[in-house]
């Protein structure tokens, strides 16, 4: 379920009223927390937090014309879901995230690769999401994005 809006302010306006609230403390929690250079747009259709342009040109290797993605939120038919590709892209980060879950919430960790999904609206861990918004730079992000971009060497 696409929550529809063409800007950062409509999908926050859009989202279903009954995670109204959830969704946009979410937001406010994580660009409280967003590191300098980093900003909301836009991003594969939803509410992301991205490398513009100006600090990133070539953009998304994917598609050059958007910017690098870096996390988002969206409102899903049973959840709130928050991706992060910190958490996906490095081990370490995403070993201290769930080692911590457990000490900011009552309910076990609902995760896939980069997305971790919030069923119970009343019980996401803000804070936890806040620290984790802190722990990558745009300058660490772009390391980690670049180094993934570059192929393997092939072993003889």
């Amino acid at each position: 379920m696409k929550t529809p809006g063409n800007t950062v302010q409509e999908i926050l306006m859009n989202v279903p009223q009954d995670r109204l609230g959830p969704f946009n403390k979410l937001h406010e929690v994580i660009m409280k927390n967003l590191p300098k250079g980093f900003e909301p747009a836009i991003s594969y259709g939803g509410l992301g937090y991205v490398v513009p342009h100006t600090i990133y040109p070539a953009g998304y290797h994917c598609k050059p014309s958007e910017p690098v993605p870096f996390a988002g939120i969206a409102s899903q038919k049973g959840s709130i879901n928050f991706y992060h590709m910190g958490i996906y892209a490095v081990p370490a980060l995403l070993a201290w995230f769930q080692q911590e879950y457990p000490k900011h919430t009552k309910h076990k960790l609902d995760m896939g690769k980069s997305c971790v999904r919030f069923k119970k609206m009343d019980d996401i861990p803000y804070k936890l999401i806040g620290e984790l918004m802190k722990k990558m730079t745009v300058k660490d992000w772009l390391a980690v994005y670049e180094k993934h971009l570059t192929p393997k060497s092939k072993s003889k």
